[in-house]
């Protein structure tokens, strides 16, 4: 049997693909940069892209199981193409799928959930990843992490614990039709995580707390657009209570406790030594 993987290069895809090729499964991997891919030997890297469901019929010919993500670019905005999708996966017989969500739903979820498909809607709080995404440059050149916000919670997630979700909803039964938020062990907040961090890099890392004012202009100078500005305004300044409630997912689904933020650091210490 055969499992697809789509996203499969990014920050979860990659997990997703590794631990499914660790169990003994086939997997084939969708990439829009195929060329780029990377992955474990043995996995059959195919080129498509979720926005064009013209290049994805070869993709997901004879697979049992797919892993989708709802978004196609790097704004993260829900695919505009999700009836075809689904309609592709019904006419290959997918029996599941696991779904992981961007920013905001979409047709996607609603023609899934219409399609008898057995799928599993994987809702992770924020990525531990995002730790090193922002903070990792300032860390190596400066010593400091400069950012808004500094007593905000989060139970921040490890991506390879969501991965592990999916690959537990793919290729177990019993998850159709659920819908699993997916946190860490622990609420950190933002010097909190600095401290975990500090720890793991073997030096001290400053921290500058921003104003708002002064993120947003962080931010533009660093050329974010100002709609990705709004969103982190306010995910960071008011972050809903499911952000930084822990719940037990990863355990009660795949059997182990969710990875800490200290053994996150402690992996990917080195991207932030200079």
């Amino acid at each position: 049997m055969t499992y697809l993987v789509t996203g499969a290069t990014g920050t979860v895809g990659r997990h997703v693909v590794e631990q499914l090729v660790e169990a003994g499964h086939a997997v084939r991997a969708l990439s829009r940069t195929p060329e780029r891919a990377n992955l474990p030997e043995g996995v059959e890297v195919v080129g498509g892209d979720l926005a064009k469901p013209e290049t994805l019929e070869a993709a997901f010919a004879g697979v049992v199981g797919v892993h989708l993500i709802n978004f196609a670019g790097d704004d993260y905005g829900a695919l505009e193409n999700g009836r075809r999708i689904v309609e592709l996966l019904v006419a290959n017989g997918v029996r599941r799928v696991t779904l992981l969500g961007g920013r905001e739903e979409g047709e996607l979820e609603t023609a899934l959930a219409a399609s008898g498909i057995q799928c599993a809607y994987l809702h992770p709080v924020e990525f531990m990843s995002n730790t090193r995404l922002w903070w990792a440059e300032a860390v190596r050149t400066e010593g400091v992490v400069r950012e808004p916000f500094g007593g905000r919670l989060s139970a921040l997630v490890h991506e390879a614990d969501i991965a592990a979700v999916a690959v537990a909803a793919l290729t177990e039964d019993g998850h159709g039709g659920r819908t699993y938020t997916i946190t860490g062990p622990e609420a950190l907040t933002t010097t909190e995580k600095i401290r975990i961090l500090s720890e793991a890099v073997g030096r001290e890392i400053g921290f500058v707390e921003l104003t708002e004012e002064q993120a947003r202009e962080k931010w533009s100078a660093e050329g974010m657009p100002p709609p990705v500005i709004d969103f982190l305004i306010d995910a960071l300044g008011n972050t809903p209570e499911v952000g930084y409630t822990v719940v037990p997912t990863v355990e009660r689904v795949t059997g182990r406790p969710a990875r800490t933020f200290a053994q996150w650091a402690a992996e990917n210490a080195g991207a932030f030594r200079s």
